[in-house]
């Protein structure tokens, strides 16, 4: 069996990173600090061994923060840097600061002001730069913009991508059709992996079932196979739905079909290969 690794986890203080978004009224579960030591204790419920640590907000100087993370909890980095500018030497400023590897490049493109930012030929540019240094990029997108990613990923078939949250599926109950053509399009390309995560995030506590989830990842097992599925727990966001032992415990449920060989691809050997961590 291969080391378990959780391929999505936040860390924040808000003494530095203030993370604007957390309504206290709504997410109380999540609005306080999140350190190594949580980290620690989290991975410790779950039978993760590591984690991979996910920026929070487009900030440069939040990513050179995170990339001094404590390395035997943290297994790698994906930082932001501003995709418009000179993505190298972003790089290289976070990189003098760091204790961990970056692994990856995120942005927040499902918040972002301009609905085809993805789109952008200066944004294109700069994912040129990531295929370059051999940095994966991770699509943090609504159900809606799994369009824009296809092009993308089409466009660089030289770069890894790594979709978040199986694309922001609709809730159960909800027609999920065209979630489902849009996730199958972008599972042709072959440079796409994607993370079995933050489907709870966005539930309350009882509100939902791991079968009442079941179709959503029947449908991505089925698009991407498990060699290209990694499991992550979205924490602390995880917290929101129940917690993450809740959710790791959902998805093994799920998932309970597979093969020895596959399961580790899904719970650790899939976020090995598309990040390129040290197994």
């Amino acid at each position: 069996m291969s080391a378990r690794i959780d391929a999505h986890v936040h860390l924040w203080n808000r003494a530095t990173d203030p993370q604007d978004w957390i309504d206290p009224a709504t997410m109380g579960a999540i609005d306080r600090d999140f350190g190594t030591a949580e980290l620690r204790a989290m991975l410790a419920a779950t039978g993760c061994g590591r984690a991979v640590v996910v920026q929070a907000s487009n900030s440069l100087d939040e990513s050179i923060r995170l990339a001094a993370a404590d390395p035997e909890a943290v297994a790698g980095l994906v930082a932001w840097v501003d995709l418009t500018g000179d993505v190298a030497a972003q790089l290289d400023r976070i990189r003098e600061a760091a204790t961990v590897p970056v692994v990856g490049i995120r942005h927040l493109a499902q918040i972002d002001p301009d609905p085809q930012w993805l789109l952008r030929p200066d944004v294109g540019h700069g994912l040129d730069v990531l295929e370059a240094v051999g940095v994966s990029f991770d699509l943090v997108v609504r159900d809606w913009q799994l369009g824009q990613a296809a092009q993308v990923a089409g466009r660089h078939p030289g770069l890894t991508f790594v979709l978040d949250h199986l694309g922001g599926p609709p809730v159960p109950g909800l027609d999920a059709s065209e979630w489902e053509a849009a996730l199958r399009l972008l599972a042709r390309s072959p440079n796409v992996f994607c993370k079995v995560s933050g489907l709870s995030s966005g539930l309350a506590p009882g509100s939902w079932t791991a079968d009442g989830l079941r179709p959503r990842i029947d449908v991505a097992l089925d698009a991407f196979g498990p060699s290209r599925l990694m499991y992550g727990s979205d924490w602390p966001l995880a917290e929101l739905g129940g917690g993450a032992p809740l959710w790791k415990d959902a998805v093994s449920s799920l998932l309970s079909g597979l093969s020895a060989a596959e399961a580790d691809r899904v719970f650790g050997g899939t976020a090995v290969e598309a990040y390129s961590l040290e197994a």
